[in-house]
């Protein structure tokens, strides 16, 4: 045996990576070295043995579970699954599920028995989705996570075996996937050129909504997070924003809420200009809180915050100095505007692609651009590492003509 790295995961003397893993069968304990995966190939990584590992363990412990006795169908699945399973979940992520549930898997699948359905039906309803109904293809994901979710529920509560749950969920070679991207679909980071964020910085200096479109300029905040964004979170001192809550409409409530990911909590770095514009209007907002005070009281909207607490829509960033509100409904009017005066296309969401492209070209470490964009996943930020921008094009072309 070759050096041994770990207790469970070590290297061989070849070079390749072997584990061991300890289960109890009949009341004894069984020890097994394990070399080769499945389809006796060696492991050529640590990570590959480390994660065939976990699979082993994981069918050894399944083997001691009992098989299903009662058969469910999917809705009855979902109905569980809404009643008991969901109440962590967010409440857009809860309204997407019900939405792709009640208009399109009910009729399908709803009085299916969740063991009878196989994985090649499942992708050829996702093509059907896809290539046939012409649906968006990051719109299809969403019908595949929520199979995932309702297949994983099905075996969490022993609705499912594990043979059939591995080859629909787990084995790479059976398990449900999306079907393959059309050539011509574009899922590219789309990023403003210099020519049209020129158009964009006069465009929305001195209105409004400059101070949402600089944080998206400047910082790559969502949305959500930038009108969710509260003066206490902002050290106009040291350059930072505390990025903590997001705002969402529910039930037609404008509520301050929990991020969706845990990564997407952080603290943002401001550079100088935002840092001196930020200065400026943090001393503006004293001298309006005096002049408008009368106004600034009638016209306040009492909001949710975290917890439940009231609090008034003053105490938000991006509010009027005569105390209205601006909610994330605040950018489609610059959004016509700027497609029909300047045909530019201009999203919000835009403006974090511009900053995460930017920032990348710059060569920022992508660790430190992970942190900044909240991304729970390095993977997510290298997208803007080898995205096309004009930008790079024009290195790029520079670059062609010295060889």
């Amino acid at each position: 045996m070759g050096t041994e790295n770990s207790a469970s995961v070590f290297q061989l003397g070849s070079g390749m990576w072997a584990f061991r893993y300890t289960y109890t069968q009949s009341g004894k304990r069984v020890s097994k070295q394990v070399s080769k995966d499945e389809n006796g190939n060696p492991f050529k990584s640590r990570r590959a043995a480390t994660r065939a590992r976990q699979v082993a363990i994981d069918n050894a412990q399944n083997s001691r579970k009992p098989k299903p006795t009662v058969r469910k169908t999917i809705q009855e699945v979902y109905q569980e699954y809404c009643a008991t399973g969901r109440s962590d979940r967010a409440y857009n992520t809860i309204r997407k599920q019900d939405s792709l549930w009640k208009n399109h898997l009910s009729a399908r699948f709803g009085s299916r028995f969740v063991d009878e359905v196989s994985a090649a039906e499942v992708v050829d309803y996702l093509t059907e989705l896809y290539c046939g109904r012409g649906l968006s293809y990051r719109y299809v994901e969403s019908f595949l996570k929520q199979f995932y979710l309702l297949f994983g529920q099905a075996y969490s509560r022993n609705y499912l075996d594990v043979d059939s749950y591995n080859k629909l969920c787990i084995n790479k070679d059976t398990k449900i996937h999306m079907p393959k991207l059309k050539t011509d679909d574009d899922l590219d980071i789309v990023a403003f050129s210099q020519e049209e964020l020129i158009v964009l910085d006069d465009y929305f200096h001195g209105t409004n909504a400059e101070t949402a479109y600089l944080l998206g300029r400047y910082c790559g905040l969502r949305i959500n997070e930038c009108y969710g964004l509260k003066w206490s979170n902002v050290d106009v001192v040291n350059g930072t924003i505390l990025i903590d809550r997001q705002m969402q409409y529910q039930n037609g409530l404008i509520k301050l809420v929990p991020l969706k990911t845990r990564n997407a909590k952080r603290t943002i770095y401001m550079c100088d200009k935002l840092k001196v514009y930020f200065q400026k209007l943090a001393a503006r907002r004293e001298r309006d809180m005096l002049q408008y005070a009368a106004l600034r009281e009638q016209n306040q909207r009492i909001i949710e915050d975290l917890g439940g607490k009231k609090i008034s829509s003053t105490e938000l960033v991006n509010c009027l100095p005569d105390g209205k509100i601006q909610t994330v409904n605040s950018m489609k009017y610059p959004s016509r505007e700027l497609k029909s005066k300047y045909h530019i296309m201009f999203k919000y969401h835009y403006l974090r692609h511009t900053y995460g492209t930017m920032m990348a070209e710059m060569n920022t470490p992508a660790h430190l651009l992970c942190n900044q964009m909240g991304h729970g996943n390095i993977q997510v930020t290298q997208r803007y590492y080898i995205a096309l921008s004009r930008t790079g094009i024009d290195i790029l072309r520079d670059n062609l003509n010295r060889l």
